[in-house]
């Protein structure tokens, strides 16, 4: 037996979805496209969605459109997936780390403060673990500095904050759609917006920053023209995907219950257990739960941890400091710092949780991790 962290969850509507499109005319630039675009943008109330490649692909699309760029910085936390940092390096701009919050491991809005220099130009927070980041505070220090801010959701599709869902409160939002995620296309990802002008420059940086509108053309010789405007790359999407996610969208309210239920019950279960910190949800957010991280107190994490794998639990750590890796090491950040987020991922475990995961399968990882934390 074999339980992993995460996994995608299918049925025989997903798979009908992608065969039909295989039948079909398109197999990429077609009509499922913004299908699947419509979908996510009415699921979160965005006014415009663009799905592109992956969610690394919505990252830099999100950057490229706020213009980030040579000697602009962008603050962002260590605790998260290296691509949250990447992004603003492939625009030439320099990745700022600010410490988390201990109790919800996202970005510490009075750190943002400590961090903001006159090449500031955008907050880029991450929802880790689908727990919503503080965005009141967050967006009151955008307004203050008139910084852009970017909300990493690759983790949060259809969780909220203070009522409203993950995707309609900063001025892009991007979602990743990778098999462990709430939905899934197999790869791909999205960036949603409220604003007509991002949403224009994503979809050109997507398609080599080529246009065929004869509205935005400089100069038009006829209905073959097209131009290029802009130095983007090739991060579309299919049609074969996106007819996944379409799918996949109807049962996305299904699947947040599913893993609101299976992390109660987790919580239930180690709720007494003096060796365990449990994950903190923060008043006012909605947590999608993508992940279920615990930490673990008087004892080594890497025996926990290997013991478990060892039992055939495919427990994960979320994340490296991204500053840890070497390639940051080797560019300038030797001596970052930020002490809650080091302290944080000393002890971190993420738990299997996922639709499908059943409650005798959940029984075992909450018996074993009880064993072997004592």
């Amino acid at each position: 037996m074999y339980i992993p962290y995460g996994k995608q969850s299918m049925d025989e509507a997903d798979i009908q979805a992608v065969i039909e499109v295989l039948k079909s005319d398109f197999l990429t630039t077609g009509p499922k496209i913004k299908e699947f675009e419509q979908a996510v943008a009415e699921y979160t109330g965005a006014e415009y969605a663009a799905a592109v490649s992956n969610g690394t692909a919505a990252l830099h699309a999100a950057c490229f459109a706020a213009g980030i760029g040579p000697g602009d910085e962008v603050i962002t936390t260590p605790l998260t997936f290296a691509a949250s940092a990447n992004c603003v390096l492939y625009c030439g701009g320099k990745p700022v780390f600010a410490d988390v919050d201990k109790k919800t491991y996202n970005i510490d809005p009075e750190e943002i403060k400590k961090k903001i220099t006159d090449k500031t130009k955008a907050i880029l927070p991450v929802h880790l673990a689908g727990q919503p980041c503080d965005m009141e505070a967050i967006h009151a220090i955008a307004r203050e500095y008139r910084l852009t801010v970017i909300e990493d959701g690759a983790h949060a599709l259809g969780a909220s904050y203070q009522g409203e869902k993950i995707g309609t409160l900063s001025d892009m939002t991007t979602f990743s759609f990778h098999p462990v995620k709430p939905i899934t296309t197999g790869e791909g990802g999205m960036v949603v917006t409220n604003d007509r002008t991002l949403y224009q420059r994503i979809c050109l940086f997507r398609s080599h920053g080529i246009t065929r509108d004869a509205d935005r053309m400089e100069h038009n010789e006829g209905g073959w023209f097209y131009e290029q405007q802009a130095l983007g790359f090739n991060y579309r999407i299919t049609d074969i995907q996106c007819a996944l996610g379409v799918s996949q969208m109807k049962k996305l309210d299904t699947f947040l219950a599913e893993r609101r239920r299976l992390a109660d019950r987790y919580t239930k279960a180690f709720q007494d257990c003096s060796d365990v910190i449990l994950p903190f949800q923060m008043p006012g957010g909605d947590s999608g739960w993508h992940l279920y991280i615990i930490q673990v107190k008087h004892r080594d994490r890497r025996e926990v941890f290997e013991a478990l794998r060892a039992d055939g639990i495919g427990v994960n750590v979320h994340y490296i400091p991204v500053y840890f890796h070497p390639y940051y090491q080797t560019h300038g950040y030797r001596g970052v710092h930020c002490p809650n987020a080091e302290a944080v991922y000393k002890n971190m475990i993420s738990l299997p949780l996922y639709p499908g995961l059943t409650e005798e399968e959940q029984d075992y990882v909450i018996e074993k991790v009880k064993r072997h934390i004592r």
